[in-house]
């Protein structure tokens, strides 16, 4: 355990995060040139006509697409980071990250779009239309969530935790390892998908979009319930069990989103971080009827 808490010690500490930081700007700027010049290859007709077919190398706005995953890697690490410290700063990251990915997405789907005068005649169109109003649902939500969190009862330090808060920094550890495995296991199996679509052993490559998240997402549902279980040894407060326990279903519900199509999708994005804004807000305020009764 001690080399657990010596590597946390390292990967959560301000320094490395720095680094890191610097390091995903550099991935980004290279990314973003790379993209562009395969697009440039696209204009020049070199690249095979079967890897050009809904792909992101048709229209120069989808090389957006390249940087925010990196932002989106980046996010991730500060949801690791932050895991320790709050557990409601590690919800607030993954409710920014699942908007990064809508964001993502419509930069995707945007080069698609097509612009004629009967715009509502294609699904596609109308996609597009309610991911640009999911996302604007999103922004307000995340921002009142973040609100809601800062003026939330702080719990005074007390020594029974710091167990906890020692399992939370290695579950951290762990949780960056899964991070690291995932992230290679994703991409060199969308690189073997793409090569195998070339070759036509198969019909279809995954959803970009969902690459990597899809699974990400799961292992997050598993990290807040175990976070949960453990803190019950430690957090008797019944009404931050309950929040916590609401945050997990939050999560539930945009990890069902990525099986979802269409605007039922974003319509489970948005209800899913919706409902961990309600059950922060009624916690803020159970919390503070519970002092008013105790002073009286």
């Amino acid at each position: 355990m001690k080399g657990l808490d010596s590597i946390a010690n390292k990967i959560l500490s301000d320094h490395f995060k720095e680094r890191f930081d610097q390091l995903i700007i550099n991935l980004s700027i290279v990314g973003f040139l790379i993209h562009v010049f395969l697009v440039f290859l696209h204009w020049l007709h070199v690249l095979p006509v079967e890897l050009l077919k809904g792909s992101l190398l048709t229209n120069p706005i989808a090389t957006l697409y390249t940087p925010f995953t990196f932002i989106l890697v980046f996010e991730v690490y500060l949801l690791i980071y932050y895991l320790p410290s709050s557990f409601t700063t590690f919800v607030s990251k993954q409710y920014e990250i699942i908007s990064l990915i809508v964001v993502r997405r419509i930069f995707k789907d945007v080069s698609n779009a097509t612009l004629s005068l009967d715009w509502f005649a294609y699904d596609y169109n109308i996609q597009l239309l309610a991911d640009f109003v999911g996302l604007i649902a999103l922004f307000l939500i995340i921002q009142q969530f973040n609100r809601q969190a800062k003026s939330s009862p702080k719990i005074g330090f007390s020594e029974r935790i710091v167990p906890f808060l020692r399992f939370k920094r290695r579950v951290s550890v762990l949780l960056f390892a899964a991070f690291v495995g995932l992230t290679i296991f994703s991409f060199v199996k969308w690189l073997l998908e793409t090569y195998w679509y070339l070759t036509e052993q198969i019909s279809e490559v995954t959803d970009v979009n969902w690459i990597f998240y899809h699974e990400f997402f799961i292992l997050l549902i598993l990290i807040d319930v175990l976070v949960l279980i453990v803190s019950f040894k430690h957090i008797k407060d019944y009404n931050q069990l309950i929040r916590n326990t609401g945050f997990i279903l939050s999560t539930v519900l945009i990890r069902m989103s990525f099986s979802a199509e269409g605007l039922i999708n974003i319509i489970i994005i948005v209800f899913g971080v919706l409902f961990g804004l309600i059950m922060q807000a009624i916690y803020n305020r159970g919390s503070v009827v519970f002092q008013e009764e105790e002073e009286i």
